[in-house]
């Protein structure tokens, strides 16, 4: 039966190492908002730095939080805390699709905490982070609210989503007892934490972003790991399940989308600014990556902006 098969796949992702995940965060906004389809390349077994509030919208399956497998069904609602590993894997029979199955808000505690500074009223939120290092499953009123600010972010931008991603956390900090399960155990700590793998795959991250827009060499990354290359490979690419040429290249194509989405810079300019040397090995990566050239990418943005 299908929902075996989902409980099984479980069982066996938390014996193994979670994968890191990348996310990148569009330097123009706060907090990242999307949604994807399952299955799909990044509804993975994976954890990232970043703290993420998850909603499914469809499907039924079973869903891994740390050390702990549970059951979920549309409408569930989470709060995934830094570093935590997580999968939410449904029952569907092979070859069907669940079409934006998930809806996630993906924010860097760190960038909250400074935010303090300036904003006390934020201090409200800092025991919720703490309570997400295990993981936190929202349900009745609370799940509803959360949703529908959630949903309400992905058609919003600006001030708008700002207002609605504030409201959503005041909304999970103020849930009552009853509407909110820690998951994971207490002594949970992630088992990638310290390991070899992690910390290879953390230094060639913090590498690469620091000299995105130069030349990025694993050489470079190596060295600064620790490790021969061969090694400091091997270990990039089982955490974070790509090479490392492939994650610069990635990352690369990623930032010129949102250069693409959100000035009016030649494309040329965005080439080089994203540490591409020519047009023309732009124009293939993008297209192998996107599926259509940087042009076409941008004549389309308009149908992907959300309203203010």
């Amino acid at each position: 039966m299908a929902s075996l098969t989902a409980a099984t796949v479980a069982e066996r992702l938390l014996r193994r190492s979670a994968e890191r995940e990348v996310v990148i965060q569009d330097p123009a906004q706060s907090m990242r908002w999307s949604q994807h389809d399952y299955p799909t390349s990044v509804a993975k077994w994976n954890y990232h730095p970043e703290y993420e509030i998850h909603l499914i919208r469809s499907t039924t399956g079973r869903f891994i939080v740390g050390d702990h497998i549970g059951s979920f069904g549309p409408g569930q609602v989470s709060l995934i805390g830094s570093g935590v590993p997580h999968d939410w894997v449904s029952d569907l029979e092979p070859g069907v699709v669940a079409r934006n199955r998930d809806a996630l808000v993906q924010f860097d505690g760190d960038w909250l905490k400074r935010s303090t500074a300036d904003l006390p009223e934020l201090l409200e939120v800092k025991a919720l982070l703490e309570d997400s290092s295990r993981g936190l499953l929202f349900s009745g009123r609370t799940a509803a609210a959360a949703a529908g600010e959630i949903e309400s972010m992905g058609i919003t931008a600006g001030l708008a989503r700002l207002a609605h991603f504030l409201q959503l956390l005041a909304i999970l900090t103020r849930a009552p007892e009853h509407e909110r399960e820690p998951l994971a155990r207490e002594w949970f700590t992630p088992p990638q934490a310290e390991s070899p793998e992690s910390r290879a795959v953390e230094m060639g991250l913090r590498y690469i972003f620091e000299n995105l827009t130069a030349t990025v060499r694993m050489s470079a990354a190596a060295r600064l790991a620790g490790m021969s290359e061969p090694r400091f490979s091997r270990f990039f690419q089982r955490a974070s399940g790509r090479t490392f040429s492939e994650t610069v290249r990635v990352l690369r194509i990623t930032r010129a989308k949102i250069l693409l989405e959100q000035t009016n810079d030649p494309i040329a300019g965005i080439c080089y600014e994203v540490g591409f040397s020519n047009l023309s090995n732009f124009n293939r990566q993008f297209l192998r990556e996107v599926g259509m050239t940087p042009l076409r990418y941008r004549r389309e943005g308009a149908s992907r902006t959300p309203p203010e």
